[in-house]
């Protein structure tokens, strides 16, 4: 991909403070986006922007609650007010608390999950949208999972917040594909992130157990999950909407 491909355009990224959407983050910035980092994490949020603008990039920090209306209501807004509009969006602020089966689950966890993981995708598609019919056009990229794909053992409320994830997508895509807006996923398998290191440290043996689920034989990276987001926001994927993008070394067709 054109390493400039992106400049010019603003992309919106929420949990953007680690993991993939900081990864995500970093790499739009290099390819010329002005970014909008969001999080709650704020120490680690206003990081990300420094190493943006440390590398000669344009990047601000906006704290937000994706659950909250009107933090999301004035994230978009943000956008807007800073760079004058918003071209992408990556949707991907999700929390995984949840390692019961689904008659011992919880209902707190229950209630959090559904409010950051799906309302908070719908707000942000909500505020998002509205801000792109202006405009006459734009890209939105949600994080979903391979569990919004397939069933998952003792992460049923995950998987179902995963899979509505997956109905918002579809929905979208089908409501505004002739108003210029395309809408796709990103289902990652196992991604190696720092949170999934530190859980690694504490189960011996886990690892060879997860990378036995991928038939790739190796866990993903987080570039392996940003490569297909820059893609889907490109315009090298122009007739690309409403797919859910499995990025997972071939776990869920086995």
């Amino acid at each position: 991909m054109n390493e400039a491909s992106f400049a010019g355009k603003t992309v919106l990224i929420t949990g953007a403070a680690s993991g993939i959407g900081r990864g995500a983050a970093l790499a739009f910035a290099r390819r010329g986006a002005n970014v909008v980092v969001a999080d709650i994490a704020e120490t680690a949020g206003r990081q990300t922007v420094q190493e943006i603008v440390d590398a000669g990039g344009n990047a601000i920090f906006v704290k937000a609650d994706v659950a909250s209306a009107s933090d999301v209501e004035a994230l978009v807004a943000a956008a807007v007010a800073n760079y004058g509009g918003l071209h992408c969006a990556f949707n991907n602020a999700g929390i995984e608390e949840e390692h019961q089966r689904l008659a011992d689950s919880d209902e707190a966890i229950f209630d959090r999950m559904m409010d950051i993981n799906v309302k908070g995708v719908w707000l942000c598609m909500k505020h998002e949208i509205a801000q792109m019919l202006k405009q006459g056009g734009g890209t939105i990229v949600n994080t979903a999972s391979v569990a919004g794909l397939v069933g998952a053992p003792k992460h049923a409320i995950y998987a179902a917040s995963k899979h509505a994830v997956v109905g918002l997508t579809k929905s979208a895509a089908i409501e505004y594909g002739k108003k210029g807006i395309r809408v796709n996923s990103v289902c990652p398998g196992v991604i190696r992130t720092a949170m999934l290191e530190r859980a690694l440290e504490r189960e011996a043996g886990w690892e060879s157990a997860l990378v036995g689920l991928h038939p790739i034989g190796r866990l993903g990276e987080v570039d392996d999950v940003v490569n297909a987001v820059l893609w889907l926001c490109s315009d090298a994927s122009a007739f690309v909407t409403g797919h859910q993008l499995a990025v997972d070394g071939a776990m869920t067709i086995v």
